[in-house]
């Protein structure tokens, strides 16, 4: 199972990653080169999403990030 939240503090260094219901977006930690970062780390283990195919609000918390990725491992 891939750790979504250790991707992302791995990404942008920020600990509030580690809360499934902090917002990415509201406080400045979700940006496009992040979301570039983190799709690049998925495709690395294996897991394709395209981006252009999904709602940003999905990428909104890293809760809702675990259930997309979830969603494609499945």
């Amino acid at each position: 199972m891939i750790d979504v939240n250790n991707i992302l503090f791995e990404i942008c260094g920020d600990e509030g990653v580690y809360d499934d219901s902090y917002d990415l977006i509201e406080n400045d930690i979700l940006d496009s080169l992040t979301v570039i970062d983190f799709f690049t780390v998925l495709e690395d283990e294996g897991i394709e999403i395209q981006i252009t195919r999904i709602d940003r609000t999905r990428l909104r918390t890293p809760g809702s990030i675990k259930e997309l990725v979830e969603e494609y491992t499945e």
